[in-house]
């Protein structure tokens, strides 16, 4: 149960931080992608004034999975993706420095552009409602 429990957290956190990183690029998926950047920054920040800047609900009970089969986890749930799927160990306070400067982008990006659509489509409703039939 715990092996499949580790690939199931694998998967499923490995497509929300790749959500989280490219979601706000289709407009689509903006809305959605909104909800998943303010989830995790309430896990980050909302969480994290209890248990640590930067805690991970997600990250915490992978890791508690992962401590049952045996393994010894990295500095981060980042560290380890990139060092699982790239082999490379990178310096733990570089992987923290990227993810947040990630985050903080893609967290603004997301904001501005549901601001805009949001915009765009209340103009397009009022030219809808003022257009004479």
């Amino acid at each position: 149960m715990f092996e499949f429990l580790n690939a199931f957290f694998f998967a499923f956190h490995a497509l929300w931080v790749s959500f989280n990183c490219v979601g706000w690029i289709w407009k689509r998926m903006r809305r959605w992608h909104l909800v998943t950047v303010a989830l995790t920054a309430l896990s980050w920040f909302g969480l994290g004034v209890w248990y640590g800047w930067g805690y991970c609900l997600c990250t915490d009970w992978h890791w508690q999975v992962r401590a049952r089969l045996g393994y010894t986890d990295s500095h981060s749930y980042t560290h380890l993706l990139i060092r699982e799927l790239t082999g490379v160990d990178l310096i733990p306070w570089v992987v923290d420095v990227l993810t947040g400067g990630i985050f903080a982008f893609v967290a603004f990006s997301s904001i501005v552009l549901n601001v805009r659509d949001y915009r765009d489509g209340r103009r397009a409703a009022k030219q809808l409602s003022t257009t004479p039939t």
